[in-house]
């Protein structure tokens, strides 16, 4: 690959931009490769918790750990849960729990393998010890700059 800069002047370089940048383009490619088979961003979130789930999780549950992925925030989580229900993917009993159903299980299972090639795509060229090393190092700005991130 060639890089847009020398060492000397990549070292330069504002991370900002770079972090920014790097955002826009794996976002911008994982929505769209996601449209691609009929679903959102936040949709996938929510097959993925319901999917995933040790215990049955909540309606709750599942939207306070995903509002903040993205800036997404709480009424668009409801809104993409309800969506996802009415996609039939997964269903909501009257205390909240969801289940996923059997066309939610096979769309899950597309979506995953799906985003297995996005990760395998974004990965390319890149070492485990690269990953590990970029992770903690943006870890360490968000907290140098005493920003706030999650994930679980």
């Amino acid at each position: 690959m060639e890089y847009s800069h020398s060492d000397a002047e990549l070292i330069q370089q504002p991370i900002g931009y770079w972090s920014w940048a790097a955002y826009k383009a794996i976002v911008t490619r994982t929505r769209a490769a996601l449209a691609g088979i009929g679903t959102t961003q936040p949709q996938w979130w929510v097959l993925a918790q319901v999917a995933r789930a040790d215990t049955v999780k909540t309606r709750g549950d599942v939207s306070s750990l995903l509002r903040n992925y993205l800036d997404t925030g709480s009424a668009t989580m409801e809104s993409e849960i309800d969506r996802t229900i009415a996609q039939g993917w997964i269903t909501e009993d009257v205390d909240g729990r969801l289940s996923i159903t059997a066309e939610g299980r096979a769309f899950y299972d597309r979506a995953a393998a799906l985003q297995d090639e996005l990760w395998a795509e974004r990965h390319t060229g890149i070492s485990d010890e690269e990953y590990l090393t970029t992770l903690k190092v943006l870890q360490r700005f968000i907290h140098n700059t005493r920003g706030h991130a999650w994930h679980h």
